[in-house]
């Protein structure tokens, strides 16, 4: 445990890992190959939410798994220079640091290709911090969890005590991954942050709009969902009821990370006191200031 001004408010729970992201204003199909900026940044769902939080004022700490490598120890002080908590994060001699590399056009966003296997490698070792007491006995604040986490560890966390007082805020890594989080359901005290494609994948069918997944989230047994619909209206379902509210309108000139920013601003928000609705729009709002491109990655 580094030192007690170190207390973080807030833990982020999964991937933190290297973004290499290739940028083209030009409009991209299938095998294209144009100009562009390439650029490497700390990322992973964890690592996003965590930046984002730091914004809002809050102390976040990772807990995840980085190579003992030269991208690893290049990783962890740069988490270190924003402010972020680095003390309890596995550090594992054999295991690679996770990289992430996406190429993004005029049109969106191209394909991207996750590594995160040293994550999901590490498993259960990510939790230590949590069970042998460095964050305190039990952790009672608020844990941004993200999917890249296997099906089994999600599950283990669903029933596990060490979660059972924490404000739960879990995010899909990708679409691909939506399914892991089913055990975390029903979980009462989880809030489940998806875009309208995972709702459909967590349902099994296929949603028009976000009050009708968000809907469909609480007949599965949801707590709590929010679904967001890229520019379209979001909503925020709760069993007293479905808020929606739509997003600014800007020009959109980055995607990748912007459900993270959403999510965090959301977190922020509530954690401040901040109502339901009053929370939503900040969220929008900051989503919105990210994909325009107003505010640094």
């Amino acid at each position: 445990m580094g030192r007690m001004t170190d207390r973080p408010d807030i833990l982020c729970i999964g991937s933190v890992l290297w973004d290499i992201i290739g940028r083209s204003p030009a409009h991209m199909a299938a095998g294209a190959d144009v100009p562009g900026r390439i650029t490497r940044l700390p990322g992973g769902v964890a690592m996003n939410i965590a930046m984002t939080l730091i914004r809002f004022g809050m102390r976040p700490a990772l807990l995840t798994a980085i190579g003992r490598d030269a991208e690893g120890d290049e990783l962890v002080a740069a988490c270190g220079r924003m402010g972020l908590v680095t003390d309890h994060i596995y550090r594992s001699d054999d295991l690679p640091t996770d990289r992430y590399m996406a190429v993004e056009g005029a049109n969106g966003l191209i394909a991207a290709i996750a590594d995160a296997h040293s994550l999901e490698a590490a498993g259960d070792k990510i939790l230590r911090p949590l069970a042998n007491g460095a964050l305190g006995a039990t952790w009672a604040g608020p844990i941004a969890l993200d999917g890249n986490l296997t099906a089994a560890l999600l599950a283990e966390i669903a029933r596990s005590p060490l979660f059972a007082k924490a404000d739960l805020r879990v995010a899909p890594a990708s679409p691909g991954k939506a399914e892991r989080l089913l055990p975390l359901l029903p979980v009462a005290n989880t809030t489940l942050y998806v875009n309208l494609e995972e709702a459909g994948l967590l349902c099994h069918r296929r949603f028009t709009g976000a009050a009708e997944a968000a809907d469909g989230l609480l007949e599965r047994g949801a707590a709590r969902v929010l679904v967001t619909d890229g520019g379209r209206e979001t909503a925020d379902g709760a069993p007293d009821g479905i808020l929606t509210a739509a997003p600014p309108s800007v020009l959109v000139t980055r995607i990748t990370g912007a459900g993270d920013t959403f999510m965090a601003a959301h977190i922020a928000a509530e954690t401040r006191g901040a109502v339901r609705a009053a929370s939503l729009q900040a969220a929008l709002d900051a989503a919105a200031q990210y994909v325009s491109g107003d505010i640094g990655s």
